[in-house]
């Protein structure tokens, strides 16, 4: 990542702070579905994804155990492998079993509500903890440097122009909740940063420009007038949270001192509470095991045991909990590492950077099971023998993005920065992501003249009136320019001469969008 350019594009928001519910700070992100090519409108669901990091590389091998290799298994890890007779055994397979710590997950495995995804990776790993969280994070290729990241474009293509007008009628609440003490790659959009932070959300926000004189028409005003608005919509979002975590209760007991529980305990307060929030975004360390994996001379216990098992406690209490609000089927929840460890444990009872390593997905709509199969183990491992990947990780953002927030190919791989596609495949329920029937003529919203193009092409446009954007997207999937951002009174029909001389012949798009409604428009660029 360009860290210089994360820094500039966090600073104005980290100067409003963060909120503290329940000692926890949080910030704003997005909800809701972006509307596709043609398309005036999808279908609105509740679903809400929440990723969880696992910070540091957690070791797949001792997580996932591969029962039916035990004896290369132990042979590689003699000093730190699982005892056959401990490891968690799962319904409907004799050959893959779990870590003794997570029984919350083994419970929720067994009654369908688990998929294990094998060996997810991306080719040509970086064992830097900083490179690989960013490529997690941006969903980018290994010699691609992106600085914005998944979510934060799927967020921009949702929601363009904010935070300007937000929050509004329509979408209230903060669009989204990370929790941490900062913001995070993830969140930042191709322009600006989509995740907004917010002061505490059971105290007014003091606004931090609020004189009553009018900013001048300087560079310096415009950044006063930018921070003023910052700190009105962080007074509004923390009144939202503050009502929805009064307004609810937890059904459950979570397990004390932990973090990840308090993350996610606070979640299903929000949630029950009437949060229209779509994208929940958590983080639990400590997995960088390199040494002390396990606690001396018993391999079932130990530094890895005690934080899998406080992983696997705090996601079972927290399905227990939606499951007793009535909420369970709304939510799906996902892991993530910046990679895993070697096959080989290393002589200081730990393991070092890996590549592959397992993701868990969980929730009442996930496709219970195992995706993939267990790595193959050499009988004799060396040093620097990995796990091979099986599963690209966009592969799983991809679906998530299809079939849970209910993307169409075309804009999930455009979010993901890759027009050719990623495969798609069964994790979780879609029943509720059928797009809508595409308008017809007279309803489209913008059309361009001539295309195929040479040099220029002529953009005619519809709008009701509000907010209206026009931009050029690139074959990539990457904005290009804006070539309009206005308001209008009312309903107007006008045109945009748009200039393709001094880019190369491929596939471009015209991205159009007024309020609820947008619409794609491919444009052929011809030399």
């Amino acid at each position: 990542m360009q860290r210089r350019k994360f820094i500039r594009n966090s600073a104005a928001t980290a100067a409003v702070g963060l909120p503290v519910l329940n000692g926890l700070t949080m910030q704003a992100m997005a909800e809701g579905s972006w509307l596709h090519e043609l398309y005036t409108s999808t279908v609105q669901t509740d679903h809400i994804l929440v990723v969880i990091q696992l910070s540091g590389g957690n070791d797949g091998l001792n997580t996932v155990i591969p029962l039916d290799q035990y004896s290369s298994y132990y042979n590689a890890r003699t000093n730190i492998a699982i005892a056959q007779n401990k490891v968690l055994a799962l319904n409907g397979t004799s050959a893959t079993g779990l870590n003794p710590g997570l029984t919350g997950i083994r419970a929720m495995y067994d009654a369908g509500h688990v998929n294990i995804v094998q060996s997810v990776s991306y080719p040509t790993n970086s064992y830097s903890h900083f490179r690989a969280t960013d490529i997690f994070m941006t969903a980018a290729n290994y010699n691609e440097y992106l600085s914005d990241g998944w979510l934060g474009r799927y967020m921009n293509m949702e929601y363009p122009g904010f935070p300007n007008g937000f929050p509004n009628a329509t979408y209230p609440d903060p669009l989204g909740i990370q929790y941490g003490s900062g913001t995070s790659l993830i969140t930042l959009g191709p322009t600006s940063q989509m995740g907004f932070t917010i002061s505490d959300p059971n105290k007014v926000v003091t606004d931090l420009g609020a004189t009553g004189d009018v900013p001048p028409a300087t560079p310096a005003g415009d950044k006063l007038t930018y921070i003023r608005s910052i700190s009105a919509q962080s007074d509004a979002y923390s009144v939202a949270i503050k009502t929805a975590n009064s307004a609810a209760t937890n059904q459950v007991t979570y397990p004390a001192s932990n973090s990840l529980a308090d993350q996610l305990k606070t979640t299903a307060r929000l949630i029950h509470g009437g949060l229209k929030t779509k994208i929940y975004c958590c983080s639990f360390g400590g997995f960088d095991t390199h040494s002390n994996q396990t606690a001396g001379g018993d391999n079932d216990t130990g530094t890895h045991f005690n934080l899998l098992k406080k992983v696997g406690d705090a996601i079972k209490a927290f399905h227990d909990d939606l499951t007793a609000m009535g909420k369970a089927n709304r939510v799906i929840g996902m892991t993530f590492s910046e990679f895993g460890r070697r096959i080989k444990s290393n002589a200081s009872t730990g393991t070092d950077h890996g590549a592959a390593w397992p993701m868990f997905l969980f929730g009442s709509q996930v496709t219970g099971g195992i995706t993939g199969f267990n790595p193959i183990i050499p009988a004799i491992a060396g040093v620097n023998d990995q796990i091979a990947m099986q599963t690209d990780f966009r592969t799983i953002y991809n679906s998530l993005l299809q079939r849970w927030l209910c993307q169409d190919s075309l804009s999930a791989n455009t979010i993901l920065n890759n027009p050719g596609g990623y495969p798609s495949i069964d994790i979780c329920s879609n029943t509720e992501c059928t797009p809508v029937v595409p308008p017809t003529v007279e309803y489209s919203l913008v059309r361009n003249y001539p295309n195929p193009v040479i040099n220029y092409t002529t953009v005619e446009f519809k709008t009701d009136g509000g907010h209206t954007l026009m931009q050029l997207v690139g074959p990539n999937g990457r904005l290009i320019s804006t070539i309009m951002e206005q308001t209008f009174n009312g309903p107007y029909t006008g045109t945009k001469r748009v200039d393709m001389s001094g880019l190369q012949t491929g596939m471009y798009y015209i991205r159009f969008q007024n309020g609820n409604k947008s619409q794609m428009k491919q444009v052929m660029k011809l030399k």
